[in-house]
């Protein structure tokens, strides 16, 4: 890679259908110029020349036999063998745990609203995150399997919400979210109306105030990434 500035680039797999929200959430939030790519369109970058690749949420299953998903768990696989960073976010995580040899599953329930969610393990992603946290969470599916070599950083009663292997992290929670996607996300899905409104009674102030401690994890990674394209840079 030729490129000696600060910036970084950064490969955005929008695995969303298209959903409204989520490129400006991203981009918001990533301090990077985001490359962008509908994957689930079959759009996907022809190499790997980025500083990391990150992963977005999907409404739909990573085992699921579609056109699109197998080649992006190739696409992922293949990026973290080349050493390029890696975070994945909701069916992201789901993703980038598939592709280094873990297991997604269906729950057989469904996780949606602010959570808590407790740390188990330090790690500089979540550098500056509570160690029981508040974050939106939208799935169906978990991580039942780490990959192997992989380190659990966070759960709650639903399961697996972070873990890192090396240069690659994913989590199942939504740090991305501003109050307009939860509530648009909440409406679009199939709940019971008494559900659907304890949820939507949560997107509150205080809940959205201390989901916003979990953004922080976002400068975590891109400083990571910025550590790392030092240490390749000064090795070349």
């Amino acid at each position: 890679m030729s490129r000696t500035n600060d910036r970084l680039r950064i490969a955005l797999l929008d695995a969303s259908h298209g959903d409204e929200h989520t490129r400006r959430n991203f981009r918001r939030e990533l301090d990077a110029d985001l490359v962008e790519f509908d994957v689930t369109a079959g759009e996907r970058p022809a190499g790997f020349d980025f500083d990391a690749v990150v992963v977005t949420g999907s409404r739909s299953s990573v085992y699921w036999d579609r056109d699109w998903i197998r080649p992006l768990v190739a696409y992922v696989a293949e990026a973290d063998d080349r050493g390029v960073p890696l975070l994945g976010v909701c069916y992201g995580h789901q993703v980038v745990a598939t592709a280094l040899g873990g297991r997604v599953e269906d729950m057989g329930a469904y996780e949606i609203g602010y959570r808590e969610i407790t740390k188990v393990d330090d790690d500089e992603l979540l550098a500056g995150v509570p160690e029981t946290f508040t974050a939106f969470t939208t799935h169906s599916d978990a991580v039942t399997e780490l990959p192997p070599g992989a380190t659990l950083l966070a759960e709650n009663d639903y399961g697996v919400h972070a873990f890192r292997r090396e240069n690659a992290w994913g989590v199942q929670f939504h740090p991305e979210y501003d109050r307009e996607t939860a509530r648009a996300i909440t409406h679009e899905k199939e709940l019971t109306a008494a559900r659907r409104e304890e949820v939507l009674d949560g997107i509150n102030d205080e809940n959205y105030d201390a989901a916003c401690r979990t953004k922080r994890l976002f400068d975590n990674f891109t400083d990571a990434v910025r550590e790392e394209r030092r240490e390749r840079m000064s090795l070349a």
